[in-house]
């Protein structure tokens, strides 16, 4: 089988070279063609868990309160706020909004009711309530209601009384989360219980309708931005506008990831020009290694977009990544041909590119394969467009390794041979200087090795994964500007609810019968509730706020007040309770519940109603304050109710899962709620469950690629002995730069967790290299310390070139519009200058010490020295 491959390899790459880059060619341009229906994805769902139940809460909790997604505009005019200039402009910006498609609703201090300017009475609540538009408003007073009262204190208008917002409600999108429970579900199924093929069918065709509808969507969605936009635009003469929401953050994302794919393949490209001319010198070591480069990443790209697998923020470092990995595997080769080359110069053309690929092979296959085990440990983590990452990754490194010894031997087969020019190259020399000084100070380098391992570990015990997601962007974008005003003036950016349901040991109806309703002896048979035919109209009967929740009327039945136990004295006290606690913590923004409805209840009636006057109060509420008050935080069909808070990203002390604990055991044991009664959810939650999976991730990550990439050195080395040597360099590598984020305080995002699957994975490639001709060298002589110079002269050029490679090449992400993505890029090019460090001293320093190739052939004085 082995013979057939080395006769069809011979037989079509060197025997066929014009044919063989015919073919892939074709190959190529048929996959490009798929490139029109490439896509990116940046929705919430590809920054959320895989299999998160609670993010199939928060889809159902936001079909139950109606609370969907919006876009906020941030509004502070260049005159007073509440002149009649300011109000008019805010008019015409909010008519505009309101009238773009997919908006149901425009909220903004011009529309909500009134109830403290002045202050209403009880009975005044059921009227159509005053606005800022009515005639007779006085806007002093309704400034300070936006200032001071419970219900529009943080949210309409901030504390400098000049910035105000507009909050743009857009439609739910039902059959969206339809579709993607419907979808979920079958995936969990499989997952857990294994799907009949009717049901792998169903899958399928849901997986694509809801892809579909989802690209749509944010297509429609993208377009509204943009409408946003070019509207605000229009009025920054007048005010300083920002906008803001998750729509509008969605569609930023995605132009970020557009940006960075062009951003960062432009860029690598020229480098790879610049590092090929540099250190080659001749045009086939320049254009046959970049043809590999960007064909193994068309080749990919045009693959995802046929099966229409999608780019995220953290898959768009995929096509750098590919770029910078293809080069090194074609440096290798190119190294290795100059060498045979300018060693051999009477060699035939076919016999220099055979020599190279024969010898070349089994490094390189087992340097791409360890390469593989590294991203494929990504699969294991819970984050999708990590899991996503590590398939893409695996995927393109095996089309760029078969790339690697395809193109460039057919290349170099159609290319004349020109002259042997490797003598020229005096990279050696730098490389020499680790070996001689590994070789003179092999006890320092062990030493400073074991120290920094002790210091790098310390630094991982610091570890965090709390950040911020406005730090995520430059404070020149929108995003982070938007954010600042909305967290500082507006009562705070991220939303967390807490979802309260009724105790199920206690009988719901106990609560309004204490109300006195069914307890009324007169109820049923009151003698005055029949009309006397004699008696005249009573003239004040339509002033009375309770005639039309009369809860005595017979020919008014629908009119009974509510059973909910929420809208009771007992039930609102509680909510009050917790609503009044989360207040007063300093990373909490503004807070909406029913108990702000109760407060105001107690403020217009001057004392605290009872359950029976609750209950005829909400029967009687306009719909203008019912869907401001009410609505939104009680559901009677669930008896449940939503207390809705925001909090404030800017505040440093943020810690989403200390707040959530916080929270839960201040319900518990102050309140006195039972576990089994609170919930959570919100975009809060589902950050924070990411960001607990990491630590998770990390170790889970770490463990898979040691496990796997022992495994390989096992196989290739047959030595424990040498598969430790190889590893252990890499590990203190991957150790250093998280040691390095714990001990300078840089958090774990979803992007830094997978550098120590990626610093271990491409840095063991080096060992690889190094050990395989470190054999062949000790074969040569038997001496030890002769292998290792011989081998940091030819090897170790490759080594030192690929290196510098992909330092350079990752520094390059520092360009991206992504914060994540630059910390990715600045700390896997650390991450690869220590590997590359450890693999020049500690790895020959390690081999000395063990001598894992068995007893010395030779009696050198140096060997003791060296150890």
């Amino acid at each position: 089988m082995f013979e057939r491959l080395v006769n069809l390899y011979q037989g079509w790459v060197i025997g066929r070279p014009k044919l063989t880059l015919s073919l892939l060619l074709l190959l190529t341009v048929g996959l490009a063609m798929g490139l029109p229906n490439f896509k990116l994805d940046a929705s919430a769902d590809s920054l959320t868990l895989e299999n998160d139940s609670d993010l199939d809460y928060f889809r159902e909790m936001t079909k139950r309160y109606q609370s969907g997604d919006f876009l906020v505009v941030t509004y502070k005019p260049h005159v007073d706020l509440f002149s009649d200039e300011s109000i008019e402009t805010l008019i015409q910006l909010r008519d505009e909004l309101a009238h773009v498609d997919g908006v149901t609703s425009v909220m903004s201090m011009l529309d909500v009711p009134l109830l403290y300017s002045p202050q209403v009475t009880l009975a005044g609540v059921t009227d159509t309530p005053r606005t800022l538009l009515t005639d007779d408003t006085d806007r002093a007073l309704a400034k300070q209601e936006f200032l001071n009262s419970p219900i529009y204190r943080d949210m309409l208008l901030g504390p400098d009384g000049q910035t105000t917002a507009l909050l743009a409600n857009l439609d739910i999108d039902e059959k969206y989360i339809e579709l993607v429970r419907h979808r979920d579900s079958l995936r969990y199924k499989r997952t857990h219980q294994g799907l009949s093929p009717e049901e792998e069918i169903e899958l399928a065709n849901v997986s694509k309708e809801f892809l579909d509808y989802r690209t749509a969507a944010a297509v429609e969605s993208h377009a509204r931005v943009d409408e946003f936009r070019s509207i605000v635009a229009s009025y920054q003469d007048r005010a300083e506008l920002f906008l803001g929401g998750g729509t509008m953050i969605t569609a930023d994302m995605i132009d970020f990831i557009r940006s960075d794919l062009v951003v960062f393949g432009t860029g690598i490209i020229l480098f790879i020009i610049a590092t090929l001319a540099i250190i080659f010198r001749q045009w086939r070591f320049v254009l046959l290694p970049l043809a590999t480069c960007i064909m193994a990443v068309v080749m990919m790209l045009g693959f995802l977009s046929w099966i229409d697998w999608r780019l995220t923020v953290i898959s768009s470092n995929f096509v750098a990544l590919l770029l910078i990995i293809s080069l090194a595997i074609t440096i290798h080769l190119v190294v290795r041909f100059r060498e045979f080359h300018a060693e051999n110069p009477g060699w035939s053309k076919q016999q220099l590119v055979w020599e190279t690929v024969s010898v070349m092979a089994r490094p390189c296959l087992y340097t791409a394969l360890t390469t593989m085990v590294a991203f494929i440990s990504l699969v294991v983590s819970d984050i999708r467009p990590v899991i996503d990452f590590g398939w893409m990754m695996t995927i393109g490194l095996a089309v760029a390794l078969v790339l690697a010894f395809v193109l460039l031997p057919a290349g170099l087969m159609v290319w004349p041979l020109g002259d042997a020019k490797d003598e020229g190259d005096n990279s050696a020399a730098i490389t020499l200087k680790f070996s001689r000084f590994t070789e003179n100070h092999g006890s320092v380098v062990f030493w400073v090795s074991v120290v920094v391992a002790c210091v790098s570990v310390y630094g991982m015990s610091k570890l965090e994964v709390e950040n911020r997601f406005i730090d995520y962007f430059h404070e020149s974008t929108e995003i982070y500007q938007g954010m600042s005003v909305i967290d500082q003036n507006l009562g705070g950016t991220t939303t967390l609810d807490i979802v309260l349901d009724v105790d199920n040991s206690e009988d719901p109806l106990l609560f309004a019968q204490e109300g006195g309703v069914e307890d009324d002896p007169f109820a049923e048979a009151d003698p005055f509730d029949e009309p006397d035919p004699f008696e005249e109209p009573d003239p004040f009967a339509e002033a009375d706020p309770f005639a039309e929740a009369d809860p005595f009327s017979e020919q008014n039945p629908e009119a009974q007040p509510a059973n909910s136990y929420w809208f009771t004295v007992a039930g609102l006290e509680e909510i009050e309770m917790l609503h009044d606690y989360l207040e007063s913590l300093p990373e909490v923004g503004k807070v909406q519940s029913l108990a702000t409805a109760y407060k105001v209840a107690t403020d217009v009636n001057g004392a605290r109603l009872n359950d029976f006057e609750l209950a005829v109060l909400k029967r009687s509420l306009p719909e203008e304050i019912e869907s401001v008050l009410v609505a939104p935080y009680l559901s009677e069909e669930a008896n449940q109710v939503r207390v809705s808070l925001r909090a404030k990203e800017t505040d440093p002390n943020l810690r989403r899962m200390e707040l959530i604990d916080k929270i839960r055991d201040y319900a518990i044991n102050e309140v006195g709620f039972k576990p089994e009664q609170i919930h959570f959810s919100g975009i809060l939650v589902l950050y924070n469950n990411m960001l607990q999976s990491l630590f998770k991730s990390q170790i889970v990550t770490l463990g898979a690629v040691f496990l796997g990439i022992m495994g390989m050195f096992m196989v290739l080395f047959r030595s424990v002995s040498i598969a430790l040597i190889a590893i252990i360099p890499n590990l203190l590598a991957a150790g250093v730069v998280l040691g390095g984020m714990g001990l300078a305080g840089v958090p774990l995002d979803m992007m830094t967790i997978t550098i120590a699957a990626v610093t271990v994975g491409v840095g063991v490639d080096h060992a690889i290299h190094y050990l395989h001709r470190f054999k062949r060298e000790f074969a040569i002589d038997g001496d030890y310390v002769a292998s290792m110079h011989r081998s940091h002269a030819s090897i170790g050029r490759a080594m030192f070139y690929t290196s510098i490679t992909i330092i350079v090449g990752f520094s390059i992400l520092a360009l991206s519009e992504f914060i994540p993505s630059i910390y990715f890029g600045l700390l896997t090019a650390f991450a690869m200058f220590a590997a590359i460090l450890g693999s020049m001293t500690l790895l020959p320093k390690l081999i000395l010490l063990v001598k894992p190739l068995g007893k010395p052939q030779v009696d050198d004085h140096r060997l003791a020295q060296a150890a």
